[in-house]
């Protein structure tokens, strides 16, 4: 499965580039994922739970960073077993651009597949799956960077109630480094 799509974040590249390779950020950016350690250099170990049409694995692999252009572009290229259920392996193919208005291009084209019981399903399921994974990753990417567009009314109502949440708040990127 192929796919590529264009994103205009409300940031800087440089500041987009940082959180490309920040394992927080990633960990938040991933549906379903327990469990992400490692650096952007060595690569990431991760721990994903899915459910891909009747088929609930757990996913235990590698991310790496691969063709690495500082500031520019880099790969992001995943490889995951799940025991009976098979293996998926993918990559994005990531490539920033500044924009007109101070923002960010995010370009990506992404390559999927998947082995086993999950290549059983069909590729109508298994296509549907993996674009629907490449669309939340990247529409939760821009969420980590630019916030939520308009704040949640019960996070508004009780700010203390936020701040002692263990979950990451969204836009805490741009907090940091803006």
């Amino acid at each position: 499965m192929q796919m590529n799509d264009t994103r205009q974040i409300a940031a800087p590249p440089q500041q987009v580039w940082t959180a490309l390779f920040d394992p927080d950020v990633l960990k938040a950016c991933v549906p379903g994922c327990q469990d992400l350690s490692g650096n952007p250099e060595q690569g990431y170990e991760a721990v994903v739970v899915q459910k891909v049409g009747p088929v609930k694995a757990t996913f235990k692999g590698m991310v790496t960073m691969a063709d690495v252009i500082e500031g520019e572009s880099c790969t992001l290229v995943g490889e995951g077993k799940g025991g009976a259920a098979g293996f998926a392996k993918g990559q994005a193919r990531v490539r920033l651009e500044p924009a007109d208005d101070g923002g960010t291009l995010l370009h990506y084209d992404v390559d999927a597949n998947v082995g086993g019981k999950l290549a059983q399903l069909g590729s109508r399921i298994v296509d549907g799956f993996a674009r629907r994974m490449a669309t939340e990753f990247f529409t939760r990417f821009q969420e980590q960077i630019e916030g939520p567009e308009t704040p949640a009314p019960d996070t508004a109502a009780a700010p203390e109630a936020a701040q002692d949440s263990d979950e990451p708040r969204k836009g805490w990127v741009k907090r940091i480094l803006g």
